[in-house]
């Protein structure tokens, strides 16, 4: 079927971006995913890996934000993903910050948000995760990151429960501990109150949903004594790996667009480069002893192989669909299986981390 992508662009262009955003879901759930450009071809052989016991088909991954209540995993793997991550998702439902809070910066290829975990809670996320489940077995491997309520007083009660009741419906989970819409939620990310938390869900995992890989996702604006705080304490921790990174609230001097100004993350083109150097840092100072998922303004098969090179082992991207659309999966995927074989490898497992062996 030919990509229809192009013609409905215009249509969504012409809508507000949150409204164009619920659109898209809402068809992708529909099952009018194939009116896009989705899986044509199967994946290269030397896009496979296993991590954590799980089988991908390929590295690149649809980043948390796009499906917020997992509405769509299955339609998105369909679409050609190697993984789907849905959330972020809180126990109890909030409307998250007034709108406007999504816009579009289309000079820079970027988008900035302030959405502040817009969630309709645990439960209906719940209850997709097990109608999955009773359709029989599907390959395909759907993460949830989980978030916490704006006005919860106990975050690590929240993370907690979400780890506890989503259990073995999850094929792994994210603790997100780096938005900048929630208030005093990268806080979290101190060395001293990191540390305790990880551990504290490491043990929940471990009763509830024992060998479900945990990660836990953080911000590009670390500074060099942050970096290397959570780099000590991840592997002692438990964890079983670091998703890098989240939105920034830096702005660049090269942005352009009119609303480059507005408050919340940016995210795309402008998060790239900061977020691979993060990602160098994170496997250096680990010692690549911890897989690795890159997130952050990957736009084509050369940012993917980037990241990997850098230390990825997995890349998730978002903001670049919503100006290239799905058939950017497929030639991010041609393009790194070509860039493997140019520089000799037979695995994205072999080429994790290279640039560290040079």
């Amino acid at each position: 079927m030919p990509d229809l992508y192009p013609l409905i662009r215009p249509l969504l262009r012409a809508l507000p971006a949150e409204s164009a955003h619920r659109l898209t879901v809402r068809a992708l759930a529909g099952g009018l995913g194939g009116l896009m450009a989705g899986r044509g071809e199967p994946d290269p052989a030397s896009l496979r890996q296993t991590l954590w016991g799980r089988d991908f088909p390929n590295p690149v991954g649809i980043a948390a934000g796009f499906d917020k209540d997992a509405e769509a995993p299955d339609a998105l793997l369909r679409l050609g993903f190697g993984f789907a991550e849905t959330g972020t998702v809180t126990p109890r439902p909030q409307a998250g910050n007034p709108k406007p809070r999504l816009f579009r910066l289309y000079e820079d290829r970027a988008v900035i948000n302030r959405l502040g975990f817009n969630s309709r809670g645990l439960e209906p996320t719940l209850a997709r995760l097990r109608a999955r489940r009773r359709l029989g077995p599907w390959v395909g491997i759907v993460g949830v990151n989980l978030g916490k309520n704006r006005d919860s007083e106990d975050a690590a009660a929240d993370y907690l429960d979400g780890v506890r009741r989503v259990g073995r419906l999850a094929d792994y989970f994210v603790i997100n501990v780096s938005s900048p819409n929630t208030p005093g939620l990268r806080g979290l990310q101190r060395r001293d109150i990191l540390d305790d938390l990880l551990r504290r869900l490491v043990a929940a995992r471990d009763d509830a949903a024992p060998g479900t890989p945990l990660l836990v996702k953080i911000a590009p604006d670390l500074d060099d004594a942050e970096r290397a705080d959570i780099a000590a304490l991840a592997a002692p921790s438990g964890i079983d790996g670091i998703v890098i990174a989240n939105t920034t609230v830096a702005r660049p001097a090269s942005l352009r667009s009119a609303a480059a100004r507005e408050t919340g993350g940016l995210s795309g083109a402008p998060l790239f480069a900061p977020s691979t150097v993060l990602v160098g840092d994170i496997y250096r100072l680990t010692g690549g002893r911890l897989p690795l998922v890159g997130v952050g303004g990957i736009a084509s098969a050369a940012d993917a192989y980037a990241k990997i090179r850098a230390g990825a082992s997995l890349v998730q991207l978002y903001t670049a669909l919503m100006f290239d659309g799905p058939a950017l999966l497929g030639r991010i995927k041609r393009g790194l299986a070509d860039l493997l074989h140019r520089d000799g490898f037979s695995s994205v497992a072999e080429a994790v981390g290279a640039d560290h062996r040079r």
